[in-house]
């Protein structure tokens, strides 16, 4: 070799070695990302997991097979440790997926001193975790089971019926390891969709046994992953520190935006190319209070405000503006209709709200046309919502904007009328109405205690006085609220949902019966319902799966077990030296993506 490219070959090694090597150990100033939390995460374990927090730290220190491209709209799934797109079968029913050689897992004493590769049998253990019933998992067993791996739920429930512990070595047909680096997976029926799970890293990402064996019953809180990041501290319910891995494999900036995407251009222009990840550590508060979290972001303490508070909407946000103090600090703004809803679920085993007979549904479609979406939308939520029509969330198959239902109508006078119909009246003359047998009719609340879930309560209880309905509000933190919702426990509780892929299905299962006690929290129980969704399940997008989706929708419109509030509209804002950053449509990830400026953003702490 000639000594001018000997020279090129040894610069681009030493290029290619700066660039693993975080700025702090080069002797610059770390890139730190800091923002924060309204609610506390749980843990960090991807099978024992379900709340949205935990679920937006799992996802960067684990990882699955496949992601979502970062800037393509339509999304696009791209290989992540797998080497290319799965190998499907013509009937969706066979699935073989070959993993990329040379991927480690983040050093850890329990791997003894060795650099610890992910191998095929990683994916079979870890999916196997999620079926284990000792770990709990509410979200990824409800989500896993439907695919319908063959022999996993016979697994599952030996393990329930001989009260033994989960056999992990037990071989089933529907999850295998071929070979190091090749995983099969084979379901019951057609799964057209499988590729959606395969890519939700904060659920399904790689776990190691080895760490899981290591510190037993601690894998909540002793995360270690594949991925970009490693947990570095953790005060719970208070800051979480990550801090890049450094030994992350080689991995570049590359994403596919359209044509005509000018800001997905522009990232991609100026990021493409950079070495993942780009910045050094990520820093998370939980911050309740929405006050003290939008004033952390205004004065230059985090460089990412996730979400406006609804408060402050008409000062940060008047006209739908970036207000001109905030403008001329270089602020920026990201907005878009999410998708997702807010909705309050009726527990259909609770003795007032619940049950199908007429009467009972009459009780529940009286209390969705009595609560007034419009009022909701332009006082606590400042104008940045849509009424939703239906369980159904924007950028998901199933939903349809010029859909129109009685979900959507807010009629107190029709609502009066039911409850007249139905024997839902003032029986004792004290005002309120009471049950059809007179005992008193009394709608106990779940909420929170923060000054946000306040402005809702109040809101509550001026509709439901409007039509003589007593209250009883009682409060609870998140957390806390979540699992009495799991075990049945809450008569009703207004919270929020996201969808994780593209596909509609994923937001009628907290209304498929088996799903009761994870995601169903309305415990909807609906044979011509459930059949509707096992039907969606085998069915590739079309026009017959459509309308399955609009029976769906109608049914969920006749039985109320729900009522779906909003869609809501996303208002992030970014600093100036936060650079690349874009709210993901269906996933939780996206640190790694971008960079910060460090010398603007010292210059602003000045």
């Amino acid at each position: 070799m000639s000594p001018s490219r000997c020279l090129i070959a040894a610069l681009a090694v030493l290029v290619a070695a700066t660039a693993a090597v975080p700025v702090w150990a080069q002797g610059l100033a770390p890139k730190i990302l800091r923002y924060a939390f309204e609610i506390a995460e749980t843990g960090f374990d991807p099978a024992q997991i379900s709340d949205t927090y935990s679920r937006t730290i799992t996802p960067h220190i684990f990882e699955a097979l496949y992601a979502y491209d970062y800037l393509a709209r339509p999304v696009k799934i791209r290989p992540l440790t797998a080497a290319a797109l799965p190998e499907v079968s013509a009937d969706h029913r066979v699935w073989t997926i070959r993993l990329r050689p040379g991927i480690f897992f983040a050093v850890d004493p329990a791997f003894k001193g060795r650099k610890r590769e992910l191998v095929a049998e990683d994916y079979v253990y870890s999916l196997k975790r999620v079926a284990d019933p000792a770990n709990k998992s509410a979200a990824g067993w409800a989500l896993l089971e439907e695919q319908g791996m063959l022999g996993l739920a016979e697994l599952r429930r030996q393990a329930l019926r001989d009260k033994q512990p989960f056999d992990y070595a037990q071989p089933i047909e529907g999850l295998r390891a071929l070979d190091r680096y090749t995983l099969q997976i084979r379901v019951r029926e057609p799964r057209p969709r499988l590729l959606y799970l395969l890519a939700q890293s904060d659920l399904f990402g790689a776990v190691a046994r080895e760490v899981i064996e290591a510190y037993p019953g601690a894998a909540m809180e002793h995360p270690v992953g594949t991925g970009p990041f490693v947990l570095k501290d953790w005060r719970r319910s208070s800051l979480i520190v990550l801090e890049r891995n450094p030994d992350y494999r080689e991995r570049y900036f590359d994403a596919e935006p359209a044509a005509d995407d000018a800001e997905g251009q522009a990232i991609l222009a100026r990021l493409k190319g950079r070495r993942l990840p780009m910045i050094d550590r990520v820093q998370i508060s939980i911050i309740e209070e929405s006050q003290p979290r939008y004033l952390s972001f205004v004065n230059g303490e985090h460089e990412l405000l996730n979400r406006v508070p609804p408060e402050f909407v008409n000062v940060a946000l008047p006209g739908g503006r970036v207000a001109p103090n905030l403008l001329r600090q270089g602020i920026r703004l990201h907005r878009v209709l999410g998708a997702e809803s807010a909705y309050t679920f009726f527990n259909l085993e609770d003795p007032t709200v619940g049950g199908y007979a007429p009467g009972q549904v009459a009780l529940r479609r009286a209390i969705s046309l009595a609560l007034d979406m419009e009022r909701e939308i332009n006082g606590v939520r400042r104008g940045q919502a849509v009424v939703a029509q239906s369980p159904l969330v924007p950028h998901t198959s199933g939903y349809d904007p010029n859909y129109k239902s009685v979900n959507g109508d807010f009629d107190p006078a029709r609502a009066k009328a039911l409850l007249d119909l139905y024997g839902y009246v003032d029986q004792d003359g004290d005002g309120w109405r009471d049950m059809p047998d007179g005992k008193p009719l009394v709608i106990e609340v779940a909420t929170q205690p923060d000054a946000l879930s306040r402005q809702y309560d109040e809101l509550w209880k001026r509709n439901f006085d409007a039509v003589n309905i007593r209250t009883r509000f009682f409060s609870g933190k998140w957390p806390e609220q979540l699992k009495q919702a799991r075990a049945g426990k809450l008569q009703l509780w207004m919270l929020a949902n996201s969808a994780t892929s593209p596909d509609g299905l994923s937001q009628l299962q907290r209304l498929y019966g088996p799903a009761t006690g994870a995601q169903n929290y309305a415990r909807f129980q609906l044979p011509a319902f459930d059949r509707l969704y096992e039907r969606m399940q085998l069915l590739p997008d079309g026009p017959e799966r459509e309308a399955l989706f609009l029976q769906a929708k109608r049914l969920q419109a006749v039985y109320v077990p729900e009522k779906t509030h909003v869609h809501r509209i996303i208002n992030d804002l970014s600093q100036p030296w936060l650079i690349g950053y874009r709210r993901p449509l269906f996933r939780n990830e996206f640190w790694h993506f971008v960079d910060i400026d460090p010398q603007q953003q010292r210059g602003a702490a000045r």
